[in-house]
Parts: structure tokens; C-alpha cells; sequence
């Protein structure tokens, strides 16, 4: 309990130092971070429950179900800090955007699963449909790659269906018997599993990857908006640090932070949450010493296919010092 009160109130003193915006900044008085639905939301709870607790700060988190949602908040300008996959977060800088990457705090969360039993080897798999969200994408193309890496040809040897066009709508799916085999994400593996006692895993897709890649997959960015880093370090650092010491106490505590998960409407069940904490590899790591793997982990995604990043690597400014 008083490991739980110290985490709370080293968090609260952090953030409720984070300076207010200029007027000129949007009329709004408070920052706005705009998190995913998922394992970002995750490993930021104890922050986001810290927050939530208390008037004295400048912070605002919003957590929206797809990467889409984020997007339009930074097309928009409305979102000063946001989480994106970082193929995503390199399209959008790459098309000029003026977000930098600030940290990475979720390390591979795409599995296969299925409820086909006689399913144990990438062989297994030719004749098979796939489903899989959002052609093109991180998770398609990850697939792809493992598959062409396996002996397997995407485009002859399996049939890939992209018929559910978001992670929930392909889980739910999953959960209801309408796609036997699947690409999906934690925590959505965990709750799939939980609703449907048929369905297992048969990949983890980042222990896939570092079979044939020495490269970590850093898959998820934490980014800021440049405008907001350079008038406000101050206020970066600590979200950093809150962000940080909330995804340690999320590894550290899994059973109170699924209760939190739970509260904050991100999963329903908080069996659930516990077990897939463990399976979202959640560790923030600040983006200039997660440099290299952040430049080897998206030039392979280059190397596969150009328009996942925008149809160029990002340039040096990309990150965030």
C-alpha cells in the first residue's frame, strides 16, 4: 500500500509542475495527449489515474480506439502529445507534420491465433485463410514478412482476408467463430481467449521476428508536437518521467493496474488485463537512446514496402533530444 501512495504522489508532483500553454496555444489551458485504446493506454494508467485525481495540473489524456482518431487529432493540431504505431508516426512526419518522436513505449503486441489445433508450424499454414486489419499496415506487413521468411508466398501459398476493417471488429470476430485464424494485438489476444475458450496462440509475432531480425520491435511511438517541445522542455521531461514510473508500476503491479485498466473502460475485465500485461512488453524508453533500434526496426519496414514510412526513411529531426 505505501509502495502504491509513493508511486501516486511522486506521479502528482511530477505532472501537476507541467507549465500552462501561452494563450496563442489553441485558447486551451491544458495539453492534450491523445493515447490508443490498447497497451499505450496500459502502461500510462497509473498516470492517467494520478490525473484523474487531481485539479493541479496542465495534462489531459484522451484515449481513442484507433490510430485514425489520433491521426486526425494531429491533423488538426489538437493533440500536443499523441501515441501512434511508429510506421504511422513516420508516415506523418515524413509528410511534414511537425511532431517529433519523444520515446517508445510498447515493444510487440501482434500474435496469430486460432482455434485450429493441428496449427504449429509456419508449413502449417499454406492452404490457410488469414484474417488480418488493415491492408498494408504494420501488422500486414509484419505478417507478410514472416510468412515470405518462412517459405511461404502471401500473394499464392495462403489466402489473406481483410474483411474487418479495425482491431475490435477482427477480435470480435474471432471471439464469435468468424475467423478461425487471425492477426490481433494484446490485449485483444487475452480478451479473445477469455470469451472463446477454443481460441489459442500460435505465434507471437515479435518471437517470429527476432528469429530472422536482431532488431527490437519498436512498434509504438510516443510523440510530441514540435511546437509545444521547444517552448516547454520543462513539461516534456515530465511527462516522460510520469509516463516512465507509470509503465514500471504497471510491470510491477499487474492485478492493481487491471483494476485501473478496467475502471478507465480500456478492457472489461480485469482477469484479463492482468494476464495480458505480460504479453504487451510495455517499457518506455526514451526515443534518442531507442535511436538505433527505432532507424533498423523501420528501414526493414522500408526495405519491404516504401509506402510504410512514407516512401522515405525519417530524417535525423525525426527524433526527439
Amino acid at each position: 500500500m505505501l509502495k502504491k501512495l509513493s508511486y501516486l504522489l511522486i506521479i502528482l508532483t511530477l505532472l501537476c509542475g507541467c507549465g500552462k500553454r501561452s494563450a496563442t496555444e489553441t485558447g486551451s489551458s491544458k495539453y492534450i495527449l491523445a493515447t490508443l485504446k490498447g497497451p499505450s493506454a496500459m502502461g500510462m494508467i497509473k498516470m492517467i489515474d494520478s490525473l484523474n485525481n487531481d485539479t493541479g495540473h496542465s495534462v489531459e489524456v484522451k484515449i481513442l480506439s484507433e490510430p485514425l482518431q489520433v491521426r486526425k487529432m494531429m491533423l488538426d493540431g489538437s493533440a500536443d502529445f499523441a501515441i501512434l504505431p511508429t510506421t504511422m508516426a513516420a508516415i506523418m512526419y515524413n509528410k511534414g507534420l511537425k511532431y517529433k518522436l519523444i520515446g517508445v513505449p510498447v515493444w510487440g503486441t501482434l500474435y496469430m491465433v486460432g482455434n485450429n489445433s493441428a496449427i504449429n508450424r509456419w508449413e502449417d499454414l499454406k492452404g490457410k485463410r488469414i484474417f488480418v486489419m488493415a491492408r498494408g499496415m504494420t501488422p500486414d506487413v509484419m505478417f507478410r514478412y514472416l510468412l515470405t521468411k518462412n517459405g511461404l508466398n502471401p500473394d499464392k501459398d495462403v489466402d489473406l482476408d481483410y474483411s474487418f476493417p479495425t482491431h475490435i471488429d477482427l477480435a470480435n470476430a474471432v471471439a464469435a467463430g468468424q475467423a478461425p485464424l487471425a492477426i490481433i494485438s494484446e490485449p485483444l489476444a487475452s480478451l479473445v481467449m477469455k470469451k472463446n475458450k477454443d481460441i489459442r496462440r500460435i505465434f507471437d509475432l515479435e518471437e517470429e521476428w527476432g528469429k530472422f531480425e536482431d532488431i527490437a520491435v519498436a512498434e509504438t511511438a510516443f510523440l510530441g508536437k514540435e511546437s509545444v517541445i521547444q517552448k516547454d522542455r520543462e513539461t516534456v521531461k515530465r511527462i516522460v518521467s510520469a509516463y516512465a514510473l507509470s509503465t514500471e508500476w504497471v510491470n510491477k503491479h499487474p492485478d492493481s493496474a487491471a483494476a485501473l485498466i478496467v475502471k478507465y473502460g480500456i478492457l472489461p475485465d480485469a482477469e484479463v488485463a492482468s494476464r495480458a500485461i505480460p504479453g504487451s512488453h510495455l517499457r518506455f524508453v526514451n526515443a534518442y537512446d531507442a535511436k538505433k533500434e527505432v532507424e533498423d526496426y523501420l528501414y526493414v519496414f522500408y526495405n519491404l514496402n516504401p509506402d510504410i514510412t512514407g516512401g522515405k526513411m525519417p530524417d535525423e529531426n525525426f527524433i526527439y533530444r
